[in-house]
């Protein structure tokens, strides 16, 4: 049993008791935690309203025996005021905690899975970009290894006439040995650009149709990979 500090981001909380909830964490160093923050359901607790989802935190906690720890102390760095104030933007944000939450083991340290959520949101806050969410889910698939190929066909491996892609199957396929759903060239240049270090100029992309076809591509990869739906998420509509 110890006492040690972190900062992390949280996923999720519930009610435990009449008083207390339970905080699902992504940390920095610890990766996610799960932790009891006692009387912050009461309307004299110091740090209630430190504990929410989005909430970006500085904390003390307690480890103990099981696999619930104890928050003792907790500090706000980032409040994301923005997010909280717009729906939209906390339903955009909620995906993205909802998504880190189902890929992350418990206290299976990864830094730049924290790093990665932590951009997210800061971006989000600032300037919200249609493809924001679909970009998060798309390199965070990539950093699990995970991402559909994208470079050329996955049956033929030809590079050019990309024309449909199969999340199940892994990847793009060539208009020869074309199957899954068609793919337009400018969506497959601008995921490349995701994945490729180009994320900063994708984000600008606003047209419609590149948006949402890129939106229900990541969304479909993501929740196929983790066999479930993403409850938080909307797909656009073009």
């Amino acid at each position: 049993m110890s006492l040690y500090r972190d900062q992390g981001i949280v996923l999720r909380t519930w009610k435990l008791g009449e008083s207390d909830r339970i905080i699902v964490i992504i940390t920095q160093e610890n990766g996610k935690v799960r932790a009891v923050a006692k009387g912050v359901r009461k309307t004299r607790s110091k740090f209630g309203g430190r504990l929410e989802p989005t909430s970006h935190v500085a904390l003390q906690l307690f480890r103990g025996k099981g696999d619930l720890g104890i928050v003792t102390q907790a500090e706000t760095i980032d409040r994301f005021q923005n997010i909280r104030l717009n729906p939209d933007l906390f339903s955009e944000a909620s995906s993205m905690l909802e998504v880190i939450d189902h890929v992350a083991p418990d206290e299976s340290p990864d830094p730049n899975r924290y790093k990665m959520l932590l951009g997210a949101l800061r971006t989000l806050d600032k300037k919200n970009s249609p493809l924001l969410v679909p970009a998060f889910f798309l390199k965070l698939l990539d950093h699990e290894g995970l991402a559909p190929e994208l470079g050329f066909c996955i049956k033929c491996s030809d590079r050019d006439n990309l024309t449909a892609i199969s999340i199940s199957e892994g990847g793009v396929f060539c208009n020869k040995c074309q199957r899954g759903r068609s793919i337009s060239d400018s969506s497959i240049a601008v995921m490349r650009a995701i994945l490729g270090g180009g994320l900063n100029k994708a984000l600008e992309v606003e047209d419609a149709k590149t948006v949402s076809e890129i939106d229900r591509i990541a969304s479909e990869a993501v929740e196929f990979h983790l066999e479930r739906k993403i409850r938080s998420r909307r797909v656009m509509d073009t």
